[in-house]
């Protein structure tokens, strides 16, 4: 193939499979189709309609996609499907619990800040003149006489407690029929369908009736309904009374957005955009709707990363060095930086502190111990022996790279095992596992995170709680979120040493946060930028996205392919084509063995449309198991964010019976609807941390949208041998590429790691 000059436009270039047959024909230049006029579809199912083209967080098989398209008017006829990451929000029940038996101890409702008073009060105080411009935050946020002393002081080794395993992030457990029937009652009332019973009641809890009478936005809460939804119900049971300014319905939506919010990754959210939202939902006061808000303990509010209630002093020093500048007239109080403010919801920014604060006791905690230059000297590379060297001497270690790049990851740990030291590394994936289990040498050394933190596998725990390591190695690291790497260093005794691994070019974590990019970017640790590239053809596009270029690459052993496509019916057409016939016979690649990544869920060439197609040609049945049949290719999604691949084996009372990389997974019949899907064709983000001999990646005229560097990055690397490319997006392919990098999370980590103090200063 020809080269292409980084100075011409990119262009996804390798050759081109022509229908039915193995012939492999120069079409560098054919131009990939045109875009559909409909514009919806695998682009909505990537992303929550509101958020535009970025989207890095894309929704994943249980995302934000099946709340959008399951959610139904509250006169409707059937009730929104419950999807697992529609449960993780679910998980905000006892947040909400909490709210209501506060509520419960009052006299009666608080109209904003006017009960208020001590620290409280002056909260409130500081957040309505920060934001009004009249003081800057400074006056508030640092002022002596109201700052506490600092959360961290500088110890030499930080206590840790005692950690209690934590089972994974599961849906909600069904609530009783009674409660259900109570709550039935008062849908009905209000003219919301009556499958929402079930899902209101686990939400909710056991009073979920009398909540809802009592606040009727609370079914905000529940996964699917969106505002307006709630809206109508509450006009059916209190009629008059209720107003858009109501303030139960103002706090219910506070909280909404944050938990929208948290589907999109972020953490916390900037109280600018929380009142312009809540203008659009008609809200006449969204300053005052906030305040009521954090009065009401439905968020909290923090000041550029800081807990605004408990912001660090300032500096020694700090305030002479600025009197001296305005006695200088090098600045004045209104050339300070601007402050932000940041709302949260507290399981997040729990995490976020507890992470932290554990990670600064690993740093911290660290000691010299055993002597590693020797394994050093012998490691198999330059950057592998400069990551031994840095996890010699430290406690918490950041290293960076491309797939080859995980060969060094292995390495530290049979170097510690050498050293007579309690390695383990954990992957995201069982494919990952394995992978891994096969560089170092032992399968023992490398397991799941999930199964480590559940138990299933791994080290075990010490008295305290702690697993018994000496060294952990966590791959795929930018697909932890934040409260599974709290739970994880938690449960990470003093003294260990913890290694984050990842490629930085990937989609980011199904859950909320940035923990592996916040890490980096603090500078907390030492960080090891591999100097190991990804071989071949593949390996030379993808570093080329990596930077935001899509170069044509040569492809002698036709190890990348276009196929351009007209719309979504021909790009589904030869999808099928692809998996079941040309790539097996011109490459080798079995069926089994192809991969077949999209945009999205929805849409005419989405996940749930080729699953259909592939399933009618590769294995064709009437669905007899609540739609699959034995020998499906699926997916089992057993909680949010993980996506385990598999085979249908067969169905009894129990459930449905899957083989899972050679373990077998019981799937209890209520469970399947929610957390198995076809899995010939996954989603980005499903994908993430897997790889297969081959993978096609379809991308039809209604996927620009949701293109995105790290989608892009994501999807081209998941395949070994080969990648084709079904490329029906034109131009928008390297403009994606080129100019939509990865979409920003809010967070608070990075600024609570920069915060810490280092292991000299104590």
């Amino acid at each position: 193939m020809t080269a292409h000059p980084r100075g011409e436009s990119p262009d996804p270039a390798a050759e081109t499979h022509e229908a039915g047959e193995d012939a492999v024909v120069q079409d560098a230049d054919t131009p990939g189709g045109t875009p559909e006029e409909d514009g919806a579809g695998s682009a909505e199912g990537a992303h929550d309609g509101s958020e535009g083209a970025a989207g890095a967080h894309e929704e994943d098989a249980d995302g934000a996609e099946d709340a959008r398209e399951a959610g139904q008017p509250p006169a409707a006829a059937d009730a929104p499907a419950l999807s697992e990451a529609e449960a993780e929000l679910a998980a905000q029940r006892d947040l909400r619990l909490r709210i209501e038996q506060r509520k419960a101890e009052k006299d009666g409702p608080i109209a904003a800040g006017t009960k208020l008073s001590g620290p409280a009060a002056d909260l409130l105080a500081a957040v309505r003149a920060v934001e009004s411009g009249e003081k800057p935050g400074t006056a508030f946020f640092d002022s002596p006489a109201s700052a506490p002393a600092p959360r961290r002081a500088a110890p030499d080794a930080p206590a840790r407690p005692s950690p209690v395993p934590a089972p994974e992030r599961t849906a909600p457990r069904a609530a009783s029929p009674e409660a259900a029937a109570s709550v039935a009652a008062v849908l009905a009332g209000g003219g919301a369908p009556e499958a929402l019973a079930g899902p209101a009641a686990a939400t909710l809890g056991e009073g979920a009736a009398g909540v809802l009478r009592e606040d009727p936005w609370q079914l905000l809460s529940v996964p699917g309904v969106r505002p307006e939804q709630a809206d109508g119900f509450a006009r059916a049971l209190l009629g008059a009374e209720c107003g858009p300014d109501d303030e139960r319905r103002t706090a219910a939506l506070v909280g909404w957005l944050l938990e929208r919010a948290a589907l999109r990754g972020h953490t916390a959210l900037d109280v600018d955009d929380a009142r312009k939202a809540l203008a659009g939902f008609g809200v006449t006061d969204p300053a005052e709707a906030v305040q009521h808000a954090v009065a009401e303990g439905v968020v909290l509010v923090f000041q550029d990363g800081v807990d605004a209630t408990g912001a660090e002093e300032p500096e020694e020093g700090a305030e002479a060095a600025g009197e001296d500048a305005d006695a200088d007239g090098g600045g004045t109080e209104d050339d300070a930086d601007p402050v932000r403010v940041l709302l949260g919801l507290d399981r997040y920014a729990l995490a976020e502190e507890s992470l932290a604060d554990g990670l600064g006791r690993l740093i911290n905690s660290c000691g010299k111990g055993a002597d590693w230059t020797d394994a050093a000297a012998a490691a198999p590379s330059a950057s592998a022996g400069e990551l031994i060297r840095a996890a010699a001497t430290a406690g918490l270690v950041a290293h960076s790279g491309g797939e080859s790049a995980r060969s060094e990851p292995a390495a530290l740990i049979a170097a510690a095992q050498g050293l007579g030291l309690r390695a383990l590394g954990t992957t995201h994936s069982a494919d990952g596992r394995r992978r891994l289990a096969e560089a170092v040498g032992d399968p023992r050394r490398a397991v799941t995170l999930a199964a480590l933190l559940s138990g299933e596998d791994g080290p075990g725990r010490d008295a305290d709680g702690a697993f018994a390591l000496d060294v952990l190695v966590v791959l795929d690291a930018p697909q932890v979120d934040v409260e599974t790497a709290a739970m994880l260093v938690e449960s990470l005794a003093d003294g260990t040493r913890l290694v984050l691994s990842g490629d930085p070019g990937v989609l980011g974590s199904a859950g909320a946060g940035r923990v592996f990019a916040d890490v980096t970017a603090a500078r907390a640790c030492p960080h090891v930028v591999s100097r190991t590239p990804d071989p071949g053809p593949i390996g030379e596009l993808v570093s080329g996205i990596g930077i935001g270029e899509l170069a044509r690459v040569e492809a002698p052993g036709k190890e990348v392919v276009i196929v351009p496509v007209r719309d979504a019916g021909e790009a589904v057409h030869r999808t099928v084509q692809l998996v079941a016939d040309s790539v097996p016979r011109a490459l080798g690649v079995p069926s089994s063995d192809t991969q077949v990544i999209t945009v999205g869920h929805g849409g005419s060439a989405g996940t749930t449309a080729l699953n259909a197609a592939l399933k009618q040609r590769l294995n064709p049945g009437p669905g007899r198991f609540g739609g699959f049949d034995p020998g499906d290719r699926v997916v089992h999604v057993p909680a949010p964010g993980r996506a385990v691949p598999g085979f249908v084996v067969s169905a009894d009372g129990e459930g449905l019976h899957l083989d899972c990389a050679g373990t077998p997974v019981v799937v209890a019949q209520e469970r399947v609807e929610a957390s198995v899907r076809h899995g010939w064709a996954l989603s980005a983000h499903q994908a993430a941390g897997m790889r297969w001999p081959a993978v096609v990646v379809v991308l039809p005229g209604d996927a620009a949208e949701g293109l995105s560097r790290p989608w892009v990055y994501t999807a081209f690397s998941r395949g070994e041998r080969h990648l084709s490319v079904v490329h029906g997006v034109d131009q928008a392919l390297p403009r994606a590429v080129a100019e939509v990098p990865a979409q920003e999370r809010t967070t608070r980590l990075r600024p609570l790691l920069e915060a810490l103090p280092t292991p000299d200063a104590s």
